[in-house]
């Protein structure tokens, strides 16, 4: 009977001895915020945004990451690798807001799809790189060369195309072909394209490690150059409105602060762009005003401007209503920096693609 009665006493002892150890750690600490983290996930409002690596969809990371810690509003960037997939994407319905060329968002509205341009994604940012080892000193000296676009509905075409017009040079002559951003680099360096015109930072890539040469930066021959804008599907604006302005003040809002703390931008956007942060940081500040994020509200003349070069070349078959494309009822009228702190930035994930 002793004998029971102290096995059943250490055993106890054992218990609370063991108790007490777990409660030391506070494990409903844990609990709770395991508990908030899932309760954040289903109230607030949360959207996919898809962008590509470069700087001129740069305030779209940057947005993700800020909105992190949103309790009203989560916006995730996804990674893309070429406009195609972009379109297709919001084509089949998988995605309702993405940064694409404005050309190609015209395109997609002549072809029935029904999305909207609500606010540009930058200004400038874009350049020439040639190979280092040719001669070329001007767009004369391309003909008969191999000239990488990132899509044939891209304002990178138009502006080549129009400066051959202009010089009378014959379309024709130069041989355009169609590469993801990512690729450009590596293709000039092994010599499977001479010539390729891109957003940042992929220039800026080639640029640094001496396998590419600048030819133009884009705003030497257009200045206050678009590429690209943040498109929506009209099915989003009648269904969730309230997450379209959001959206739009925050983009806004980040591009603001981009332009004020450039070194932080590069070192939030770097990982989403899965790029070197010195190559981000070097496409930000040498030189300042290679791109902007600075008066984005799409203008009329902006883009009627575009669309007549679009329709000049034929990469438009007939003209877009500027009425059915834009819609400018969500820019903000006063736009101030997000608040984002830049020591947070060290612990941020790049997005998936």
């Amino acid at each position: 009977m002793a004998a029971r009665y102290a096995t059943r006493w250490l055993a106890g002892v054992v218990i609370v001895i063991g108790t007490l150890a777990v409660m030391r750690y506070e494990p409903w600490h844990a609990w709770a915020a395991e508990s908030d983290s899932e309760h954040l996930e289903r109230v607030r409002e949360q959207l996919t945004v898809g962008f590509l690596p470069v700087t001129c969809h740069l305030t779209c990371p940057v947005t993700d990451y800020a909105s992190r810690k949103s309790k009203e509003f989560r916006y995730d960037a996804q990674r893309f690798n070429d406009f195609p997939t972009v379109a297709e994407s919001m084509k089949s319905g998988r995605l309702e807001a993405t940064f694409m060329t404005v050309p190609l968002a015209m395109k997609l509205r002549e072809q029935g799809l029904p999305v909207k341009i609500v606010y540009l994604g930058h200004r400038d940012g874009s350049t020439v790189m040639v190979r280092p080892d040719l001669s070329i000193r001007g767009l004369e000296d391309l003909k008969g060369r191999r000239f990488a676009i990132p899509s044939k509905y891209s304002n990178q075409f138009l502006v080549i195309r129009k400066l051959m017009v202009d010089r009378g040079i014959d379309p024709a002559s130069i041989d355009f072909v169609e590469l993801p951003p990512p690729d450009m680099p590596g293709a000039l360096a092994a010599k499977a394209i001479d010539a390729y015109f891109v957003g940042e930072p992929f220039p800026a890539k080639a640029e640094l490690s001496g396998e590419g040469r600048i030819l133009y930066h884009v705003k030497d021959i257009w200045p206050g150059f678009i590429s690209c804008a943040l498109v929506v599907h009209e099915r989003l604006i009648h269904e969730r409105p309230n997450v379209v302005a959001n959206l739009v003040r925050s983009i806004a809002e980040s591009g603001e602060w981009a332009e004020t703390h450039r070194l932080e931008a590069a070192h939030v956007a770097s990982p989403y762009f899965r790029q070197d942060e010195a190559i981000v940081r070097h496409v930000l500040t040498s030189p300042p005003g290679r791109v902007s994020y600075r008066m984005l509200s799409p203008s009329d003349a902006d883009l009627q401007l575009i669309q007549d070069m679009a329709l000049e070349t034929g990469m438009l078959d007939k003209p877009v209503p500027l009425s059915e494309l834009l819609d400018r009822r969500f820019i903000p009228r006063d736009i101030a920096q997000r608040d984002i702190v830049p020591e947070l930035a060290r612990n941020q994930t790049p997005a998936a693609d």
